[in-house]
């Protein structure tokens, strides 16, 4: 047992009781006790202790969309619109990986994630030429949570643009859906249940509906999730317009892509009519705010669909179209970008993202149960904010604090399972130097492979 005491307690448990001089019980990896400090003194005098004065403690973040092959190829695509931010760099670079560097991006994302404060994430798309296998022991080694969804697609295509798509990031029907079941077999439930694996197919326009329908009643039998972009710029609204009749959310429904399983990925164009269908059905939604402004996407109707009862997590999408995966700098964004677009201040207040971030996150991924709030009988998943620095001096509210001013390099000391993954801001189960270089020398080889020239608009003397 180890007892975390004198923090502020951002418990988002189900009365959301910050608790001053607060204090946790741990053991076997899960919450026994979570009071004042005084009364878990009385309770346990005899046990070890960590003093948390002065930080503010949250349940760990949730990052609901990662590509963890994108860290590796981070500012890749600067400025430029989707397509040709996918066509012409992303793809052709992804396209030329080999599985040592998806395992290398994967090290590189996981160890960013893990110092600014994520305990589980949700990869959308990984392709056969990252190496699952790799990636899925970078997970175990690590000691996050993980969603891994592999690629199933069956047309080599992004919604109208032909040949558009790097041949490198191309799979046929056949070995991506066999392979994410293979992986499904063999690691789902790995590390005490830490690793589960998921269906991660395409956008609509490069999966037939025939091949969404047959993942969507494969993902019933085997109690599998599915994760997909939809809806992510306004051609995809036009495109499933012109060529199905139908809007975003219908042509989901239509195949099977929405239930309590299904985690949608930006759902930026949808309608009111889009919006109810996904409140019926008990869809969930990533939302990805930094992404959509930096891509010019579009500012998703996140208020709207809390309003009508939608699940909306929080996601930071990949290095090329965040920069980041901090999820504290996108709690930010989140709150901030919809109040613009609403001219309403008193939307999406500090306390509805932390909720994002955290207890709606683990509802995506079907464990609200297990983690997401600081709770008696949870896994012990949570987060120590150090809050002994200028910008966050002085602070009169915990979740206001940690929203409007913290970054994830604020981030102390992360716990997973009971498990000290991150301590005075160092990972204690990679080797962050080796991670650093590595990577630094593998994005180099594979622009190089690549054959793409990166000239900054500026003059480099």
């Amino acid at each position: 047992m180890m007892i975390y005491e004198h923090g502020t307690l951002v418990t988002v448990d189900a009365q959301r009781r910050v608790i001053t001089d607060g204090a946790m019980a741990v053991e076997n990896g899960r919450f026994v006790a979570i009071d004042k400090s005084h009364v878990l003194h009385e309770r346990f005098p005899n046990e070890p202790r960590t003093d948390l004065k002065g930080r503010i403690v949250t349940p760990g973040l949730i990052n609901t969309h990662v590509h963890l092959a994108q860290a590796m190829i981070r500012g890749c695509a600067e400025d430029m619109e989707l397509l040709d931010w996918l066509g012409k760099r992303v793809w052709v670079l992804q396209g030329n990986y080999t599985e040592e560097d998806g395992r290398a991006s994967a090290e590189l994302c996981i160890l960013e994630m893990l110092k600014s404060g994520t305990t589980a994430f949700v990869e959308s798309m990984l392709a056969e030429r990252y190496g699952f296998d790799g990636i899925a022991e970078v997970v175990l080694r690590s000691g996050i949570r993980a969603v891994l969804a592999k690629i199933v697609m069956d047309i080599g295509t992004y919604a109208t643009k032909d040949s558009w798509m790097h041949p490198g990031m191309i799979e046929d029907r056949e070995t991506s859906l066999r392979n994410t079941l293979a992986m499904h077999d063999k690691w789902n439930g790995a590390g005490n249940g830490r690793l589960r694996v998921w269906f991660g197919p395409r956008t609509p326009g490069g999966v037939t509906p025939e091949l969404y329908r047959e993942i969507s009643a494969l993902a019933r039998q085997r109690n599998m999730g599915i994760t997909v972009h939809l809806a992510e710029v306004q051609a995809d609204r036009l495109f499933l317009q012109e060529k199905y009749g139908k809007t975003p959310a219908q042509f989901a429904e239509d195949v099977g892509l929405v239930g309590p399983n299904v985690l949608l990925v930006h759902a930026v164009w949808m309608d009111e009519d889009d919006i109810a269908i996904l409140a019926r059905t008990q869809t969930n939604v990533s939302h990805n705010p930094v992404s959509n402004a930096k891509l010019a996407s579009g500012i998703a109707p996140i208020p709207e669909m809390l309003a009508a009862g939608v699940n909306v997590a929080l996601g930071t999408d990949g290095g090329p179209s965040n920069n980041t995966y901090d999820m504290v700098r996108d709690m930010r964004w989140a709150s901030y970008i919809h109040k613009a677009r609403t001219l309403n201040p008193l939307v999406m207040p500090a306390e509805t993202v932390l909720e994002m971030a955290t207890i709606h996150g683990a509802k995506a991924i079907g464990l609200e149960k297990e983690i997401g709030s600081l709770e008696v009988g949870k896994q012990a998943d949570f987060v120590v904010f150090d809050l002994d620095k200028p910008h966050l001096t002085p602070h009169m509210d915990a979740v206001s604090t940690l929203v409007s001013a913290a970054t994830g390099a604020d981030v102390d000391m992360v716990v997973i399972g009971g498990q000290v993954v991150v301590r005075d801001g160092h990972v204690l189960t990679m080797d962050e130097e080796r991670v650093l270089r590595e990577a630094r020398e593998r994005a180099a080889a594979v622009w190089k492979r690549a054959g793409i020239e990166w000239k900054p608009r500026w003059p480099v003397l």
